[in-house]
């Protein structure tokens, strides 16, 4: 019994050093993020040149994402990617979209994860741009959008839209075929059927809707129906390719 009693207390101390040296981590991490400085843009280019052996200036894929200390603002050092056709900077911490308004030949980019309030940046890509992926920001406004003639794709998922007047600026881009939307305050509001028909009305060019296909039918085209996948939802809200 007595050597039971010394397991255990034994256990106990060994449990205890265990969470006081993770207590005392984990205290070491915070302080060190609270001191850091923001990784730069510049600097970022330069870590990725070092990990791919390859000039950022002449790759047509560039991936600046989850940089610790994380990326606070996107700078004129991004100018320098000038024949990038996909760029990355999703999971950091940026705010405003700034820097590529030179990148002629950018045609898909990534800023999902991040903490950006509207699209203001984005207008000098707007006969380029195909694909953006900008889910979990913080935008509430879609103003600028309607800048984006080309865009293709756009999965901007758990953002802040909540009026249909908003939602409406994306009635002119004719180009758009797929749209992630959901996790917007305007989608939790309607039951998934109604948020489904009501989008594909509006959108009468979209062929794709959370990731399901929406079919119209010939007969009567405000007659929508939309093919149901075996996909979970939640696996195809933040696809990105990086």
């Amino acid at each position: 019994m007595l050597l039971d009693i010394k397991l255990y207390i034994k256990v106990i101390r060994y449990f205890l050093e265990i969470f006081i040296d993770a207590k005392w981590i984990y205290y070491y991490d915070l302080s060190t993020m609270a001191s850091a400085k923001p990784t730069t843009c510049k600097e970022a280019i330069r870590r990725w040149e070092e990990e791919n052996e390859q000039t950022a200036a002449t790759a047509t894929e560039v991936i600046l994402s989850f940089q610790w200390p994380p990326i606070e603002k996107m700078d004129n050092a991004l100018a320098s990617l000038v024949n990038c056709e996909k760029l990355s900077l999703s999971t950091n911490m940026i705010e405003k979209i700034a820097g590529i308004g030179t990148l002629k030949n950018l045609r898909s980019l990534s800023l999902g994860r991040n903490l950006i309030k509207s699209f203001a940046g984005l207008e000098p890509l707007g006969d380029t741009l195909e694909e953006l992926w900008i889910s979990y920001n913080c935008i509430e406004k879609m103003k600028g959008i309607q800048a984006m003639r080309n865009l293709q794709i756009l999965y901007m998922s758990n953002n802040l839209v909540r009026e249909w007047n908003e939602f409406a600026r994306l009635q002119e881009l004719a180009n758009l075929r797929d749209l992630v939307f959901v996790g917007n305050p305007l989608y939790e509001n309607l039951e998934i059927e109604q948020w489904r028909l009501e989008v594909a009305r509006r959108l009468t060019s979209l062929e794709k809707l959370d990731g399901d296909p929406i079919i119209r039918t010939e007969e009567n085209p405000i007659m929508i129906q939309l093919a149901k996948t075996d996909s979970s939802s939640n696996d195809l809200l933040d696809q990105n390719p990086a």
